[in-house]
């Protein structure tokens, strides 16, 4: 029985500096992100047939989770797989503008990469309380902007992320105090168009 474990980061503590700081990146992973590690290998123990399916499996398939554990596998297999997929939607030297079938969709959808950005920092700003804002492909094939509560995650819907923020206050809080906003618009630096792209295409 092989259990979930926490991967290392795609890059360094220090790579998003000044965008997001290494003492947030740090406490971010190692904190943060191992506590919904354990707790999801603490409540899978409980069904260790479960080991045998990956994490995102589990989510996608929530109604099949024993409902004991039901609960804590969508609160902590959501953090872990959320996380996982933040980490990689940054990466060192990121930023800049979006090309590709990537750009051109999120123009034909929301009319320009300006207005996709002003209102995927409007939905972070508007998500009350701990979440994430997502860009996802619905399942219908569409672009869309979203924002979800908690841990909650779009592929439990069938949906297919492509970008996505962490507007937990662990996320930013350190650097940027209660400035959300600031934190939202300061992330654009650090995005990775280039796995944004790859699940799109793969999408």
């Amino acid at each position: 029985m092989e259990k979930y474990n926490l991967p290392n980061l795609p890059y360094g503590y220090k790579d998003l500096e000044p965008y997001i700081s290494e003492e947030i990146m740090a406490l971010h992973h190692d904190k943060h992100h191992a506590t919904y590690v354990n707790n999801l290998n603490t409540a899978a123990e409980k069904h260790p047939e479960l080991f045998e399916k990956k994490p995102e499996e589990l989510l996608m398939n929530l109604n099949d989770v024993p409902e004991d554990i039901r609960m804590a596998i969508k609160n902590n297999g959501g953090g872990h797989v959320n996380h996982l997929l933040f980490w990689s939607t940054m990466a060192k030297g990121g930023g800049g503008n979006p090309k590709g079938k990537l750009a051109e969709e999120i123009e034909k959808t929301f009319g320009s990469f300006a207005e996709f950005q002003q209102k995927f920092n409007d939905e972070g700003v508007k998500r009350f309380g701990s979440g994430w804002v997502w860009l996802i492909k619905t399942k219908d094939g569409n672009l869309q902007i979203i924002s979800t509560a908690n841990q909650d995650s779009p592929i439990s819907d069938g949906h297919t992320p492509i970008l996505l923020n962490d507007v937990w206050e662990h996320a930013y809080y350190l650097q940027y105090k209660n400035m959300r906003a600031d934190y939202l618009k300061a992330w654009w630096n650090v995005v990775n168009w280039l796995e944004a792209e790859k699940r799109f295409i793969e999408a």
